[in-house]
């Protein structure tokens, strides 16, 4: 565009010398030459006033050119109060807002974005959890953490909570795998220790009984005994032993919930197993592996947590969209924040816009100003040589009826 109207006022320009030679041959001729001369003097007059704006016409250092780069600074302090007067004040910011339901936009959103979009949300969203993952101090986190909930369980009273958890399976009938389990771990138990066993059988025996080898058929009638008793105590849900088990697992339950004795016994094994080093140790692999496998599902694209991620959101969206009053709690809080941004720092964006722009030299300035008027000069001095000449045409016309 400033090629077409340099061009433009070059043409008027020949066009004006060119007529003068032919003013003679046709009276029209005239009106070509009025209108080119006209034309060329509002070319270079709109020029001068372009150019004059942003720098010295023809590197001329002439009075009242070059009017942005010498004036930034007040430039700068102009464009701070118009920001903070018109965008930057409370009233303001809260009289835009009250009309934006941004909690439902941002739902529509979440529900539906475009497939570009739901890329970088939940790619983006994916790598900023595992950076966040990588940057912690794994020990001191975990150590964080376990802190956490060791207070938390301390504070808890479990005693009274598993007597409850050990009566109600009791009345539903699901202490019996308890029970099944509890049998099969003894009858194990026994079969991986039956040297040991028949060890304290043999210690314990006289010596007229190891001598005549008695022993060996007493610690082996023990064994069988037992085997044979739990075996009857699995299979029969009847059981006099079973009975009696139940009636333990009952007696338990109600200890843990109103015998203090039991309570404290209870708490000091919590207490006990709290402070284990070896409980820490166990906690912070168990951490660490979880972090670790976060780590890897969030940058494996192949993996569920992106389509977990994208469920999660479009399910937030859904709530966004149809829950009016969370709508509303929402909008509120986020005017309420955008007020108090403003009223906090609005001080300090002003001052921050204020201060850039004055750090701007003269060649940047006039720079991004320019541009950022774009092709609107160029056509300024085009309607000048046009509207120039449309002048000098008339008073031609003017001056010929005279």
């Amino acid at each position: 565009m400033r090629w077409t109207a340099t061009g433009l006022l070059v043409v008027m320009a020949a066009v004006f010398f060119g007529s003068r030679e032919l003013l003679d041959v046709h009276p029209a001729w005239g009106f070509v030459n009025a209108f080119s001369e006209a034309a060329m003097v509002g070319g270079l007059a709109d020029w001068f006033a372009v150019t004059a704006l942003f720098r010295h016409p023809l590197g001329l250092p002439i009075p009242h050119t070059a009017i942005i780069p010498q004036n930034k600074d007040r430039i700068a302090d102009t464009m701070a109060g118009f920001l903070r007067d018109n965008f930057l004040t409370p009233a303001v910011v809260a009289r835009r807002m009250y009309g934006m339901n941004i909690a439902k936009a941002a739902g529509e959103f979440l529900v539906s974005p475009k497939e570009d979009n739901r890329s970088r949300i939940t790619g983006g969203a994916a790598e900023l959890l595992a950076e966040v993952l990588e940057s912690l101090d794994p020990d001191r986190l975990g150590n964080q953490v376990r802190t956490g909930l060791a207070g938390q369980l301390a504070k808890l009273d479990v005693s009274p909570l598993l007597g409850r958890m050990l009566e109600s399976a009791i009345a539903d009938g699901r202490h019996m795998p308890l029970i099944d389990g509890f049998i099969r771990w003894a009858g194990l138990t026994l079969e991986d220790n039956e040297e040991m066993v028949t060890e304290v059988i043999h210690s314990r025996a006289n010596s007229v009984l190891r001598w005549t080898g008695l022993d060996e058929r007493i610690s082996s009638s023990v064994l069988d005994g037992l085997y044979k008793l739990l075996a009857e105590v699995l299979v029969d849900p009847e059981h006099p032993l079973r009975s009696k088990i139940e009636e333990g697992l009952a007696t338990l339950a109600r200890d843990l919930q109103h015998d203090p004795k039991t309570r404290e016994r209870v708490e000091y094994m919590k207490r006990d197993l709290l402070d284990n080093p070896a409980v820490a140790d166990w906690w912070l692999g168990v951490w660490e592996r979880i972090r670790l496998s976060l780590i890897r599902r969030a940058r494996d694209s192949d993996s569920e947590l992106g389509a977990e991620m994208r469920k999660g959101l479009a399910e937030i969206g859904k709530a966004l969209q149809e829950d009016a009053r969370l709508q509303h709690q929402i909008n509120r809080f986020a005017r309420r924040t955008v007020v108090g941004v403003a009223t906090r720092y609005g001080g300090q964006i002003v001052q921050l816009v204020s201060e850039t722009v004055k750090r701007w030299d003269a060649v940047t300035i006039t720079g991004r100003i320019e541009n950022a008027v774009g092709r609107d000069l160029q056509f300024i001095r085009i309607n000048g040589t046009l509207v120039g000449g449309l002048v000098g045409v008339t008073l031609h016309v003017i001056d010929g009826l005279l």
